[in-house]
């Protein structure tokens, strides 16, 4: 009998594949293959169940119970007999594009790691291609790579009113993708807080029409709650249909935050405090929980792994393996509504299973997924599909003209010698900006090294025009002469921004970005010193994990020596480091209050508080 192709899930195809599972289970039809385990771990009942098996077929699993009991025909057989299975691993809630590789070479990169599915955390794509984005996130998987992802529309499309260029999402662009695949699992992130609340707000009604959406295909309505420490807001973004929230720092705040029905999604900078805090407090139940790494390059992972290091670290802050297991598997499974498809070894799920050596320090032999082995140890052996990604995804960086010294310099008011600037450090979470006075020289207002200012600017990277918006920044960029970094990697809305010591090296860091179609552009002393290249969609590449590492470890290299700024009183966690740290000093929503977008009728020199809409002069 021809089947569906279950690559995508579909509910017509659905109903097909599940009537033959049953045909299958009761041996009326036979199997492909059968695995078995010397263990196996039920996360249902969180129960290890000895010398079981896993009869597969297609891509899914028929049926799973005693070895020998199995009543039908399979075509294939492979034992393990000295490994535990556990389920394929999930991301509740991963930037897919933060690793910087495209979907397929991702994949390849984390399967061995035993991460079979992500909820794809989609604002990035989201924000630079709306229109084509669950087609970005879809093609992967259907030119046959075994990762699953279930993309999750951004919410922050554009982050603020104030942001403009690349996507636009609202009622009717949500309703579509949730109507269009059953692998569309919900609604990321809402991270806009105060458009959330705030009736008056520009992007309310926007923001509303995708709850909507989301409700009305009862989806899962995704939380960002950064900074929200207060009772009363806590209990207002619960109240408005957040269902979760990943940015949780302390036990107190997953404490409160749990109270009031969130789901907790732990990331891996705070888990062990986090973990061991609530442990010491009694902490029993675990099931309103998940691990999700958010955010990790595709160097850290080569280096730390995947979703494996996030079950480590809650192991070695005191959680059972078992329990630690549950956080990425049936968890997060359950809280994004998909367990028919994975979190669990059961039937009618896709075969993703994890084969561990060692349960204790969760040490992985093998990783199958689709129901096909694809890794041993650390090496991937499944299938890498190679696709020829278009237009749209790889000319993105659409600025139609070279830009000059001229478009970073902040004119001062004639005859003046200095002038007061309005002044933002990354991580800029205070209500009000920083105001210093600053020199003017030959009618231009000066950055003061002295006093580690230095200048920033976004570049508009979607109009052509390059439209751009500048200030000055204290405490991070680089002291060193002609000298400048700039990235096309900007959260939220991927602009281009630029940190330098020199408005021709700004501009020259620009053009090169404008050549490499996205990615990092290193200016140093006045020479372009290196490039790392994210030719799709100006935030990934479509390269190998190793070629891509090979690219930032030059880039790290030219960099060394650069003299880089530092604000001595600022907090080492919050430190924007060179390089990739800095680009999370762009954000734009939540709890950011001043911030530098690209110019726009809302904010015509780019400097705006997203919290009132109050705009100000760079320099008065």
């Amino acid at each position: 009998m021809d089947l569906p192709d279950d690559l995508l899930i579909n509910a017509a195809d659905e109903v097909r594949i599940r009537q033959h599972l049953a045909l299958v289970a009761l041996g009326k039809r036979p199997a492909d293959r059968a695995v078995r385990a010397g263990r196996l771990l039920d996360v249902h009942g969180r129960r290890w169940h000895d010398d079981q098996e896993v009869v597969i077929s297609g891509r899914r699993i028929a049926w799973v119970g005693p070895a020998g009991a199995y009543k039908g025909e399979v075509a294939e057989r492979a034992e393990r007999l000295n490994l535990h299975a556990v389920p394929g691993f999930g991301e509740v809630h991963k930037h897919i594009e933060s690793s910087h590789l495209t979907p397929e070479h991702e994949a390849a990169l984390v399967l061995p790691f035993g991460n079979t599915w992500t909820c794809e955390a989609s604002h990035e794509f989201s924000n630079v291609d709306g229109p084509n984005n669950l087609q970005f996130w879809l093609t992967a998987r259907q030119a046959g790579s075994p990762m699953k992802i279930f993309p999750l529309p951004g919410s922050a499309v554009p982050p603020t009113a104030y942001e403009w260029g690349g996507g636009h999402f609202g009622y009717d662009e949500q309703q579509s993708f949730l109507k269009q695949q059953l692998m569309v699992a919900g609604l990321d992130e809402v991270m806009d807080w105060p458009a959330v609340w705030n009736p008056d707000n520009p992007s309310y009604e926007r923001l509303w029409g995708m709850i909507r959406a989301t409700f009305e295909q009862r989806g899962v309505v995704e939380g960002h709650a950064a900074g929200m420490r207060a009772i009363d807001d806590i209990n207002a973004f619960a109240a408005a249909g957040m269902a979760s929230d990943h940015e949780a720092w302390t036990a107190e705040e997953v404490r409160d935050k749990l109270r009031r029905g969130l789901f907790m999604e732990l990331r891996p900078h705070s888990a062990k405090e986090m973990i061991g805090g609530l442990l010491a407090e009694g902490q029993q139940d675990w099931s309103q929980f998940a691990l999700c790494t958010d955010d990790r390059s595709c160097s850290d992972t080569m280096k730390l792994g995947a979703t494996d290091h996030n079950v480590r670290l809650a192991i070695e802050a005191g959680l059972a393996p078992e329990i630690a297991i549950q956080l990425v598997t049936i968890n997060p499974a359950r809280h994004m509504r998909l367990t028919p498809w994975v979190g669990s070894i059961a039937p009618g799920r896709f075969a993703d299973l994890v084969l561990l050596d060692d349960v204790a320090s969760l040490s992985i032999a093998e990783v199958w997924a689709d129901g096909l082995q694809v890794s041993e140890g650390r090496a991937y052996s499944g299938p890498l599909p190679k696709i020829a990604w278009p237009g749209w995804a790889t000319g993105t960086v659409n600025i139609q003209r070279e830009m000059s010294a001229a478009d970073f310099a902040v004119a001062a008011e004639p005859g003046r010698e200095t002038m007061s600037a309005a002044i933002l450090r990354p991580f800029h979470w205070a209500d009000e900006f920083i105001t210093m006075e600053l020199p003017v020289v030959d009618g231009l207002v000066q950055r003061d090294s002295e006093r580690n200012v230095t200048k920033f600017a976004i570049v508009d990277r979607f109009s052509g025009q390059g439209l751009t918006s500048k200030m000055f920044w204290l405490g991070t960029g680089p002291k060193t002469p002609e000298t400048a970094l700039a990235c096309s990697m900007g959260h939220d809305k991927h602009n281009i921004w630029v940190v330098g010591s020199s408005d021709a090296a700004m501009a020259k860091a620009v053009n090169a970005l404008r050549e490499t179609q996205g990615g990092w552009a290193l200016v140093r002393e006045g020479r372009l010193a290196a490039t790392v290249r994210y030719e799709v969609g100006g935030l990934m590449t479509c390269r190998p994990p190793a070629e891509l590492d090979a690219e930032m470890q030059a880039l790290y290299a030219a960099a060394e020596g650069i003299e880089w700024m530092y604000e001595p009183t600022f907090s080492p966690r919050w430190w924007p480091g060179f390089p990739e740290r800095l680009a999370f000093a762009t954000l734009t929503c939540a709890p950011w209050r001043w911030v530098l977008v690209a110019p726009s009728p809302l904010a015509p020199e780019g400097f705006v508080n997203v919290a009132t809409g109050e705009t100000h002069a760079i320099v008065w």
